[in-house]
């Protein structure tokens, strides 16, 4: 396909793109195999989650996960962060007019777009995201670092949730609060390598009371026990957001549990590496071995089988944060969602069943009818 053909829309997709024409199929595996090798290289935890993801989203997923991971890289790592963001910008603009930038990942992702129907307002928050760390913006409070987790990493996890069909506002706010916990864990893991960039994510208002002036830190990164207590604190609260993300993963579509409970696994285990070091993430950086992530696979996907068998838990009808409320705005359907009742049927029946199970024991051991 011609880098300057427009990716058109089937002529029915009367309220937004949903179908595409094929142009060129050969080009299209030659794009998502470029997106495979841009995660496989620089997105290793992904990497190994996705492959328990059907292919259906896993696809899709390696595509949005290569266009996100390569635009942070353009803005983390290029010479010129504001003028990566405007860059940004356009091939978001001409992706969403059909007219992808002629590179596989912008192909990839138009085609992505117009098959899922990808509302707007979630890579514009992402957008955002970056921008701000154009601005090399600096965050007072917990809650000002989860507005900025809620557009670099809920976005995301929304956006994959989208891909995934799901579009209720409980499952979606339970993938917000898992891309807030792998956030957290990020900023936890990059202390050092952060603070050697001239970046700090840490509350300031934490490294305030901790009397941590933070240039003199910033120009000697050092890993004093003031600052092993906030990445320690930072790591209590992703653990509180993995924990309520939970229930939203074990109601995905079953074929996808495994891959988004992998997810959670390792990206809590490398949270758990920090833990181990000491919370010290200033002098190291914290890795997870390949027979860790082989461990939290297996685990994934026993997880993700007795998912099928228990019963919904309430926490899945938690009101999302406030600082990602808007992402589950922007993506919700509210034909989609379903009734906090579903919950208590799905308990009560099973709660039958269990005894109905009990009274057959009880009188198999009597001899008795059971009632």
């Amino acid at each position: 396909m011609n880098a300057q053909s427009p990716i058109t829309p089937a002529p029915d997709a009367a309220s937004g793109p949903r179908k595409l024409v094929v142009r060129n199929p050969i080009q299209e595996l030659a794009d998502l195999e470029a997106c495979r090798t841009a995660i496989r290289t620089g997105s290793l935890s992904f990497h190994a989650a996705s492959r328990l993801l059907p292919a259906r989203v896993r696809d899709p997923a390696l595509v949005l996960y290569a266009f996100c991971r390569l635009a942070d890289d353009a803005v983390d790592e290029g010479s010129d962060a504001v003028d990566a963001v405007l860059r940004l910008q356009e091939r978001l603009d001409r992706a969403y007019a059909g007219r992808p930038a002629n590179q596989p990942e912008d192909r990839a992702f138009t085609r992505m777009v117009v098959e899922t129907g990808m509302p707007r307002e979630l890579p514009d928050a992402l957008l955002e995201g970056f921008a701000w760390d154009a601005q090399g913006r600096r965050f007072a409070s917990l809650s000002d670092v989860l507005d900025y987790s809620a557009r670099v990493a809920a976005t995301v996890g929304v956006m994959m949730a989208v891909l995934m069909g799901v579009r209720d506002r409980h499952r979606l706010a339970r993938a917000a609060d898992l891309g807030l916990a792998m956030q957290l864990t990020n900023i936890a893991r990059d202390v050092g390598e952060d603070a050697r960039a001239g970046r700090v994510y840490l509350p300031t208002d934490w490294m305030a009371e901790a009397g941590i002036d933070i240039d003199a830190f910033l120009r000697t990164p050092a890993p004093v026990p003031e600052v092993r207590a906030m990445v320690k604190r930072l790591l209590r609260e992703a653990g509180r957001l993995y924990e309520r993300a939970e229930p939203g993963i074990a109601a995905l579509p079953a074929a996808c549990r495994p891959g988004i409970f992998a997810a959670r696994h390792i990206y809590a285990g490398i949270g758990g590496q920090v833990r181990a070091a000491g919370f010290d993430s200033v002098t190291r950086r914290a890795r997870t071995s390949g027979a860790q992530k082989t461990g939290w696979l297996a685990v994934s996907g026993l997880q993700a089988g007795l998912s099928l068998v228990q019963p919904k838990l309430a926490t899945l009808y938690a009101h999302p944060r406030p600082e990602v409320a808007f992402l589950v705005h922007a993506a919700a359907d509210p034909a989609a969602d379903f009734s906090r009742s579903d919950a208590l049927m799905d308990t009560l029946s099973r709660l039958r069943a269990t005894d109905l199970a009990r009274r057959h024991a009880a009188a198999a051991t009597s001899g008795a009818t059971p009632a």
